[in-house]
């Protein structure tokens, strides 16, 4: 699904050789894939994976002032004029992109098919029916957990949008030229962020604590000026560093309005400001996914999922447990486990070796080891489901508990806020 997602689009034009001519059209980038699409016509007339490009450069011909050059393996030599917004922003990104996808191990799933005994086919039937149902009823269970999950996000964003307007009317209350006292701005509102050195920003990241750094291209603008850098997610803060370590921007945590996920591989971050123009930042990585996952525990309550991301955020949530699943962890389930190969171990052993000895090389086990294996994987599935069920049932009764607090909250600081504001007229 990764595969499909559109990471990013500019308008170009495209040489096609076997034409000697330009071609107008989009090329698109996709976390594996680059292709250019003819503006006319619709058609794909390029299209190759990022690990069969062998070169990426910056070059100028007769035809052309400026270009960029992309070549495959033992291929065609391409180019593409007329980038837009411009060059350097088209390169950095796919640059990046094709380096990070480089460095990416390659995965190979493991395929293969058991035949199954009579006896043994009717036990994994037997099994697989209850497996199935189990798993309709934690489907309908983590639904209603959902709809739990997105009370508590839109109260999250209520009480998130209520500390903005705190902030924003103690400005208002107290501003710059009132001579007379009250809440001090915060020092980041009115000055830039100061510039630390290397050695500076090294002891800053040891006494602040840095929870991951990956590497980016940033922008302050959308679609224009994206340039390689580095964001570092640190315990109190954000920073933005461009690819001389240099530090760009800083967002302290409570600064921090909004975090807007476009998709697995973009985000917008956002200050807002009265009276000027908010600090935002268009940020995107190969790695961002890790990056969001240490963002959403952070910024639960000011992170926000794009409808290009929902489907990203939705598959990390899947109801469906699987043998990477957080309850693997439970303390219980090794014991049941081991009991589970026990059991299916002796109905091996007992089927094939009976008291007589002429019989035992004559009759075949009626349960293989292969469908043991099986009935053996399926019986950990049901465990585990069992486990889940039991533990979302406990997260929504104190997801109840949260609806109910929360609510007061937010109805106690919607009536603080009204207030304030009527004063203030």
């Amino acid at each position: 699904m990764n595969r499909e997602i559109n990471v990013h689009s500019w308008s170009c034009s495209y040489f096609l050789n076997s034409e000697k001519r330009w071609v107008p059209g989009r090329l698109s980038l996709t976390p594996k894939c680059l292709k250019f699409t003819a503006e006319k016509t619709g058609e794909i007339l390029v299209s190759f994976h990022l690990s069969s490009i062998s070169e990426i450069k910056k070059e100028s011909s007769t035809f052309i002032f400026s270009s960029i050059t992309i070549l495959e393996k033992g291929l065609a030599k391409h180019w593409f004029s007329s980038l837009y917004p411009n060059r350097n922003v088209v390169f950095n990104v796919i640059e990046h992109f094709w380096r990070e996808e480089l460095l990416s191990p390659q995965r190979a799933g493991p395929s293969g098919a058991s035949l199954q005994s009579t006896k043994g086919k009717q036990m994994i039937d037997l099994v697989s029916d209850s497996e199935k149902r189990l798993e309709d009823t934690a489907k309908a269970l983590h639904h209603q957990g959902e709809q739990f999950d997105n009370i508590i996000k839109g109260l999250d964003k209520i009480e998130s949008q209520m500390d903005v307007a705190d902030r924003l009317l103690t400005e208002l209350e107290s501003p710059a030229w009132w001579p007379f006292g009250g809440k001090s701005r915060k020092s980041s509102t009115g000055t830039k962020p100061k510039q630390l050195s290397s050695s500076d920003f090294s002891t800053a990241l040891g006494k602040e604590g840095l929870i991951i750094k990956i590497p980016i291209v940033f922008s302050n603008k959308k679609d224009t000026n994206l340039q390689p850098g580095n964001l570092s997610i640190l315990v109190s803060a954000l920073d933005i560093h461009d690819s001389s370590a240099r530090l760009v921007h800083r967002y302290e945590r409570e600064d921090i309005d909004d975090i807007k996920v476009v998709t697995p591989y973009e985000i917008i971050v956002r200050q807002r400001f009265i009276g000027k123009p908010d600090i935002t930042y268009q940020l995107l990585s190969a790695k961002m996914f890790d990056a969001i996952s240490v963002l959403e525990v952070q910024y639960k309550k000011k992170i926000e999922f794009l409808e290009g991301a929902l489907v990203f955020s939705r598959g990390r949530k899947s109801p469906e447990a699987d043998t990477d699943g957080s309850f693997w962890q439970t303390g219980h389930l090794p014991n049941l486990l081991d009991k589970a190969a026990g059991f299916f171990d002796g109905i091996v052993q007992s089927e094939a070796s009976p008291e007589g000895g002429e019989q035992a090389q004559i009759q075949e086990p009626a349960v293989t080891e292969q469908e043991t294996n099986e009935l053996r994987k399926i019986l950990m599935k049901l465990k585990t489901i069992a486990l889940d069920t039991e533990t979302e049932l406990q997260k929504q009764e104190e997801s109840l508990e949260v609806i109910g607090t929360s609510t007061d909250r937010a109805t106690l600081s919607i009536d603080k806020q009204n207030h304030r504001m009527r004063k203030l007229l």
